[in-house]
């Protein structure tokens, strides 16, 4: 880095002092400059795909796997609208993926006419990105683009969202002023400390209860896992000895064959002996949890505030005492320091696959494949599996991945399209080979970026629940024909892009195909044909509750 330095050259400077090694983009006319000084950096690695959502959800899922800044780089207009929903997405579950664009430059604002890939205004993009983002900034001004850049990505950090960079096009090549404090930075971020004396109040506050405490149990919330806390709270749940869920947002961030672990708590649709022992607890240590519909089973939250204490945004909440300015870090880690009683409790996991189900001859259920995929994942630590929305992310919530982490879903946002791009970019990001639940619409969304595996060096299993539709729709719409999807041949495309893949119609054959793609090299396509009717049993447990609530509000 130097004290005057093109701003094209500073950004990848920036980047790489960050600890940055990939960048997700696509060019275009606008960028196109920019890509060029990134690609001059050779420790600087840049990912395309076919289509900007694409990039927008690999990058996502590079920094979930990573827990680094994840980094996507588009064109104006057509490339930056483009990954909207996938930026949308990680701001809803805090994920911290910085969005680079081009724009128009001066050259095209003096002609006088409407510049290609403009909306509405020049500006429109930047206003949309403003809510979409933490920190938004327009690149402009050679004396403070450095500082912007800064500013940005340190908010990020903070906050776990996303943050929006515009760099018109003659700004690439431009000189600006680099302070001497960002060239002296080692490229370590820090997250924000507590106030001291609310945090030990909070601590002895929340000690005392627990001590008090008789049958008390542990919420593991996301904001565990983007805080960097997961040895931390590993050991937080052995001195404690109490029995632990997460929520759907953070499964995987709990070890879950830890013998602490229950599995994943979802308000009224958890399994019955989760249930059970949740509404037996006298005291619920709520960690870093958000409270969406999809982890509360679409239900209010719990009204017992006297039983519990809840940590999240910088915010503990002890009863009916509520401690501002108080870090989840912090308190976490001075929980570890506070004498806490030791609870012994014997605690067996549990998930919503007892029933037995018989098939079809020539179909599968899904709970079948369900204790396939457990079956094959139990010898697997090193694999990550990454849920797709639909009747797949609710599926994944009864797989079990051996180790710590492992485990990827939009498990609120839940935008069909995220899980073969997002399990691309957490493999490119961790080398850990990704499983992916699929089905068959979000397959026909973003699954073909799976041709894109072969440039980058990377072999997911993709296995594509083929049930010959949105499936999760049907229980809920009259004409099955808005549901209908054309019948892809699935493993017949993967092999044409350069991979391998099965059709398979029974759990035999399924353990075969999965059992030969675990041995191969190249990416491959699992098709599973599915009873057209069939769900996950969570899906049936949120369809059913719905139509419950219907029937008592009419």
């Amino acid at each position: 880095m130097k004290r005057r330095m093109p701003l094209g050259d500073f950004l990848a400077a920036y980047l790489q002092k960050l600890g940055v090694t990939h960048l997700f983009g696509i060019p275009g006319d606008l960028v196109v400059r920019l890509f060029f000084r990134f690609a001059q950096r050779r420790k600087l690695r840049i990912v395309t795909f076919s289509h900007e959502p694409g990039v927008g959800f690999a990058a996502d899922g590079y920094a979930r796997a990573t827990g680094k800044i994840g980094v996507v780089c588009v064109t104006y207009g057509a490339g930056g609208l483009n990954i909207v929903n996938p930026v949308a997405g990680s701001f809803s579950e805090r994920v911290p993926i910085l969005v680079i664009s081009g724009g128009p430059g001066d050259e095209e604002r003096k002609l006088g006419t409407l510049i290609h890939h403009q909306a509405k205004a020049i500006e429109s993009q930047l206003h949309i990105y403003r809510e979409l983002t933490c920190a938004a900034k327009l690149l402009a001004d050679p004396r403070t683009a450095a500082e912007e850049v800064d500013e940005v990505v340190r908010t990020m950090w903070l906050t776990q969202r996303p943050g929006y960079l515009e760099v018109h096009r003659d700004m690439v090549d431009r000189i600006i002023d680099v302070p001497s404090s960002i060239i002296a930075w080692d490229g370590r971020l820090s997250f924000p400390r507590s106030d001291e004396h609310k945090l030990a109040e909070a601590v002895r506050d929340t000690a005392a209860r627990f001590n008090a405490a008789r049958r008390p149990a542990v919420i593991v919330g996301i904001e565990t896992h983007r805080y960097r806390l997961a040895n931390e709270m590993v050991a937080l749940a052995e001195r404690m000895g109490a029995p632990v869920v997460t929520s759907v947002l953070a499964k995987g961030a709990f070890p879950m064959d830890h013998p602490l672990y229950m599995g994943v708590h979802i308000g009224p649709l958890s399994p019955a002996p989760i249930r059970r022992r949740m509404a037996a607890a006298d005291l619920v240590l709520d960690l870093g949890t958000l409270r969406t519909d999809m982890d509360l089973g679409s239900r209010p939250p719990r009204a017992d505030r006297a039983g519990s204490v809840w940590a999240v945004d910088s915010r503990v909440d002890v009863s009916y005492h509520s401690y501002t300015d108080v870090m989840l870090r912090d308190f976490v880690k001075e929980l570890l320091q506070a004498p806490l009683r030791r609870h012994r409790e014997t605690v067996r996991y549990a998930d919503n696959l007892d029933a037995r189900v018989r098939a079809k001859a020539d179909r599968l259920q899904v709970t079948e494949v369900l204790r396939e995929v457990n079956a094959f994942l139990a010898d697997k630590p090193d694999y990550i599996v990454v849920a797709e929305s639909g009747d797949m992310l609710f599926a994944g919530l009864d797989v079990r991945v051996p180790g710590r982490g492992g485990y990827l879903a939009q498990g609120y946002y839940a935008s069909m399209g995220f899980g073969v791009p997002g399990a691309m970019g957490a493999q490119i990001g961790v080398g850990r080979r990704p499983l992916v639940l699929c089905g068959d619409g979000a397959f026909q969304m973003t699954g073909p970026e799976i041709a894109q595996a072969p440039r980058h060096g990377i072999n997911p299993i993709v296995l594509v629940m083929n049930n010959g539709g949105w499936g999760i729709f049907r229980p809920i719409v009259e004409r099955e024909d808005l549901l209908a999807l054309p019948p892809w041949p699935y493993a017949e495309l993967a092999k044409l892009w350069g991979g391998a893949g099965w059709r398979v119609t029974s759990a035999s054959e399924l353990r075969a195909a999965l059992r030969e793609a675990a041995h191969c090299a190249t990416f491959c396509v699992i098709e599973a044909r599915i009873d057209e009717h069939d769900l996950s049993p969570v899906s049936r447990k949120y369809i059913a509750a719905s139509e419950r609530r219907g029937r008592v509000s009419q």
